[in-house]
């Protein structure tokens, strides 16, 4: 009974300590319901103002989404339950801070008041702007550091050491900062410190001093992202096989290396190696890859087949193989990829048909398989896919026409541009009320375009049918509902008329009619709503008048190849290219013209201008570039350029009747590249002041009045970068000084290392297909002497490595200077019709790119050096009429040259000629004649004392012959006579003596 009653008190007593428990985890609950945040440390908020007050706020300069969290802070509150601000609840200290975005513009000082908060476990300060500061030191002291961003904040400088002290660091996020760089010891530190980094993020941080091999010790990595970090070098395969990896981006560096061909089945589900040197072949492992979403090898040095691999792939959306190397057909299960959303194959050498069925591709928004080799024709199950909003078939060989589409779809984009589809675009095509951008052009597509059909296509935006066969648009009287047009090319085709529709085309900014039969004049209701156009190309057709110039906001107008007549028409103010060139327009060039104050480029050429240049074009307010009045009937002198503003890079007044000295102004043009004053009437010495121009490539002043000696005074630093020069038809004089030549440093070049663009260029259409970089290049060509022939460059594409010096028709003499043999990137030579002598520098072998040498009448002596032989390039050469003797060189090019490269010289012998070389003489050099050295004063001085001893002879004869005839003075005649006796007794006797 006792032992019984015992049970129950130590019953009851248990039961009153669980009553008591409840009730003191209910009274917990209750206060914590109460009160839910708890109380910050002093030191934290301290922390926090102090940080806040080194910060200022600015709401123009961020994203819209934007906005500043620590308006939120004030010191009379509880900093836990500040914005951005976490603390924990049992200690109420800050243990995560998110300023992500937060509108901040300071400097993040060294030892920062953040570094005072100890128990900080995440650290988000991205998108803000610190740009005057690098990332602070001391970041080592928040031990507890699990999440660190600071991407987007425009830091600068090295990523501090320390950081990899920080060993509890999961996520590193220091992306989006191009001024920051990684230094390969702190990143190797980090490496080897940070096992437990699980992310880590540094999309355009430099980090090209950065080992690709020192990724590997981050085993527990999941995500990788190394986008655009100037990385090199070989990237280990063993890191895309790391056991936890889902995400790899290394797109945009220059990193080599192989895909794994073995035991590659990791979690990835996002793989980007875009714009790099990988190489190889795609490996069947690919195909493990199931949980796959994003594959991009855009841009790297694969090849061989696709493999037939995509049948486990069926999570994969993305997929881009384009510009790379892969060949042959397309492989089945890759049209089996039911998620896929995107597909580029573009720039390869795929082959074959498309295939007729497809049944996978029901969610596909993207399809590109431009530039390729693909046959057949247009498949009909392309425009009928029922998500596919972009497709992208052009540059191929597709053929045959256009099958009718079965219905409309939400289609966007087709570009089927470069193919040889034929036939007419048929009505139900214009059903695609979704379409935003066709490009049809470079096809084979006829007939006409109907106004009626193309209002149905409300949501278009670019329409491109240049290059067809099309004969005209009827115009119809339909209402056309036309808003978002906003770019049109309809030229090379046969059109006769401006399409109507053009008209309700209010938002038109670009439009390309040439290159058609456009004929007449532009009447004002034609151009009623181009108010809009900001490019207008009417180019190549034959319009012979302009009633009015469309548009108030043009910045481009090209009308040049048409018929126009008259006077130059008054251009809008807004102009920034004009171009008139090669029409009959007459009178004087306005100096309203000059009221253009954005004018860029003016092209007024191969027109009838007369009169004088307007003397502010060559002081134009707006720093124009291109200034192009060649072959027009300009007269008197060229005014000043470049007075003030340097910008002028190409300027060409040939061919009209320009006169008097060049403008002294001419050395402040700093930007030209070319200058072409050939045929005219400038009369001047040699314009060595413009050897001090830096960027200098084409002088041309071929057909003048030039005279005078080349001054060789000048310093050895001219003409660095001038690649062609004509001095031809002018009356210079004296002979070729050495350093003048070796200070072309840019003809010593073998190559070019980067094009050089004489001509402006410029895009202007609203969408540019990858590797159309532009749509319209302005052009300068010139004229040159080559090969015999005179021909017309195209320096855009020539001057890239094309060289040419074209001395001929002067006045030159003295030798050819060896130092022509240290120009090893010339190709054209011509030194024709002076008056050089002596024999052939051996050096001019050197000159390994020549491809064309004339030396004609001139004359050259000696033989021909068969060291010239070596010249494995030239196709063109003439030594005619000069004074070459013995046997011509045989081998390589000189076995192909006939008669005429050597007519004139009539001691020559061997092939081509019929003298044949059989006499001793013939191979007997003779002895060159003494040449006086340019630079050496001593053969003048040869010269001053031989015609003093031919007049002293000269006069000593004939004063004694008057002195014996006359017989005076008397006593010179009996000294003369008195020593001739004696010295003639003398002689008589000793040639006695001797016979004895």
């Amino acid at each position: 009974m006792g032992k019984f009653i015992w049970l129950c008190q130590i019953r009851s007593v248990l039961f009153v300590l669980f009553f008591l428990s409840v009730v003191d985890c209910s009274l917990s609950l209750s206060s914590s319901s109460i009160n839910p945040t708890p109380s910050c440390l002093p030191e934290d908020t301290s922390a926090l103002l102090q940080f806040k007050n080194t910060m200022s706020i600015d709401d123009s300069a961020f994203f819209s989404y934007c906005y500043p969290k620590t308006n939120s802070w004030n010191e009379s509150t509880n900093c836990c339950s500040w914005e951005g601000v976490t603390c924990e609840k049992a200690t109420g200290q800050v243990i995560s801070l998110d300023l992500s975005c937060s509108k901040l513009v300071g400097s993040l000082s060294p030892n920062t008041n953040l570094v005072r908060l100890r128990g900080l476990k995440r650290l988000d300060l991205s998108l803000n702007n610190f740009s005057a500061s690098s990332i602070p030191s001391g970041l080592n002291q928040l031990v507890s550091l699990t999440h660190l961003n600071l991407s987007g904040s425009y830091l600068s400088g090295s990523v501090p050491s320390d950081i990899s002290s920080l060993s509890k660091l999961i996520s590193l996020d220091l992306s989006r900062n191009e001024r920051l760089e990684f230094d390969r010891h702190s990143f190797d530190m980090l490496t080897r410190n940070l096992s437990k980094l699980e992310n880590l993020l540094l999309r355009s941080v430099d980090m090209s001093d950065v080992a690709p091999t020192s990724f590997m010790n981050l085993t527990s990595l999941k995500c990788l992202s190394l986008g655009s970090c100037g990385l090199q070098g070989d990237f280990p395969s063993e890191i895309f096989q790391l056991g936890y990896l889902e995400y790899v981006d290394l797109s945009v560096n220059s990193l080599t290396g192989y895909l794994p061909k073995s035991n590659w089945s990791s979690p990835l589900k996002f793989f980007d190696l875009s714009s790099n040197y990988f190489r190889g072949s795609i490996p069947s492992s690919l195909g493990n890859l199931a949980k796959i979403t994003h594959l991009g090898f855009y841009s790297n040095k694969l090849e061989g087949e696709i493999p037939d691999v995509f049948g486990n792939l069926n999570k994969l959306t993305t997929l881009d193989f384009s510009f790379c190397n892969f060949s042959g057909q397309l492989p089945p299960s890759m049209f089996n990829l039911t998620q896929l959303t995107s597909l580029h194959l573009s720039s390869n050498r795929l082959q074959g048909p498309l295939p007729i069925h497809v049944t996978g591709f029901q969610n596909l928004k993207d399809f590109s398989l431009t530039d390729n080799l693909l046959t057949g024709g247009v498949p009909s199950w392309s425009f009928t896919l029922p998500s596919l909003e972009y497709l992208q078939l052009s540059n191929n060989s597709l053929t045959g026409p256009f099958n009718q589409i079965q219905k409309p779809n939400s289609i966007q984009v087709v570009d089927l541009a470069d193919n040889d589809i034929h036939g007419e675009i048929p009505s139900s095509f214009f059903g695609l009320s979704k379409l935003t951008r066709l490009d049809l052009s470079s096809n084979n597509l006829s007939g006409v375009i109907r106004s009626d059909m193309l209002s149905q296509l409300e949501s278009l935006e670019t329409l491109d049918l240049s290059t067809n066969n099309f004969s005209g648009v009827i115009n119809l009287d339909v209402p056309s509902n036309l808003k978002n047009l906003t770019e049109v090319n309809l030229s090379n085709n046969k059109l006769r008329q401006f399409p109507s529709f053009l008209q309700s085309a209010k938002s038109l900014s670009s439009l390309d009619l040439s290159n058609n039969k456009i004929q007449g004049s532009i009447f004002k209701w034609e151009s009623e709503g181009w108010e809009q156009l900001i490019y207008l190309n009417l180019s190549s057709n034959s319009m012979t008048s302009l009633e009015q110039l469309p548009g108030k906001n043009i910045l481009t107008l090209d009308l040049s190849s048409n018929l126009l007549q008259g006077p130059l028409p008054a251009p809008p103010p807004s102009l920034q290219k004009f171009l008139i060139s090669d029409n009959n327009l007459t009178g004087e060039i306005p100096p309203s013209i000059c009221n253009l104050t954005s004018l860029d480029v003016l092209d007024l050429s191969k027109n009838y201008f007369g009169g004088i240049i307007p003397s502010c074009l060559g002081n134009f307010s707006s720093g124009i570039s291109i200034i192009n009045l060649q072959k027009n009937n300009l007269s008197g002198k060229i005014p000043d350029f470049c007075v003030e503003l340097s910008s002028l890079t190409t300027l060409a007044l040939n061919d009209n009747k320009l006169e008097g000295l060049l403008p002294r102004s001419f050395v402040n043009c700093t930007g030209l590249r070319f200058l072409n004053l050939a045929n005219n009437t400038l009369y001047d010495l040699f314009p060595y002041r413009l050897s001090v121009l830096p960027v200098l490539q084409v002088l041309i002043l071929r057909s003048n009045r030039f005279y005078g000696r080349l001054d060789y005074s000048v310093a050895t630093s001219i003409f660095l970068n001038l690649q062609i020069l004509d001095l031809s038809k002018n009356e210079f004089t004296g002979p070729f000084p050495k350093k003048f030549f070796q200070s072309f440093k840019r003809m010593k070049l073998v190559a070019a290392s980067q094009p050089r663009h004489i001509g402006g260029v410029y895009c202007v259409r609203v969408y540019c297909r990858p590797g159309d970089e532009t749509s319209h290049n302005y052009k300068i060509f010139v004229k040159v002497t080559m090969k015999r022939l005179e021909i017309e460059l195209d320096l855009d594409k020539s001057l890239t490595d094309f060289t040419l010096i074209d001395f001929s028709n002067n006045q030159f003499n003295g030798r050819i200077p060896e130092a022509l043999g240290e120009l090893h990137a010339l190709l054209v030579l011509n030194l024709s019709h002076n008056s050089l002598n002596d024999t052939l520098p051996p050096s001019l072998a050197n000159m390994a790119a020549l491809e064309s040498l004339d030396l004609s009448s001139n004359k050259l002596g000696g033989r021909i050096p068969s060291e010239l032989t070596k010249l494995t390039f030239l196709a063109v050469l003439n030594l005619s009429q000069n004074n070459f003797f013995g046997p011509i060189p045989v081998g390589y090019q000189f076995n192909t040259f006939d008669i005429d490269s050597y007519a004139g010289n009539l001691d020559l012998c061997g092939f081509p000629l019929s003298k044949k070389c059989g006499s001793e003489e013939e191979r007997k050099p003779q002895t060159p004649k003494l040449v006086e050295d340019e630079d050496s004063a001593i053969p003048f001085i040869w010269k001053v004392v031989m015609m003093g001893y031919s007049c002293g002879v000269v006069l000593g004869l004939s004063t004694g012959y008057i002195v014996f005839t006359t017989g005076r003075p008397w006593w010179l005649v009996r000294m003369v006579e008195r020593d001739w006796q004696r010295n003639f007794t003398r002689w008589v006797r000793r040639i006695g003596i001797k016979r004895n």
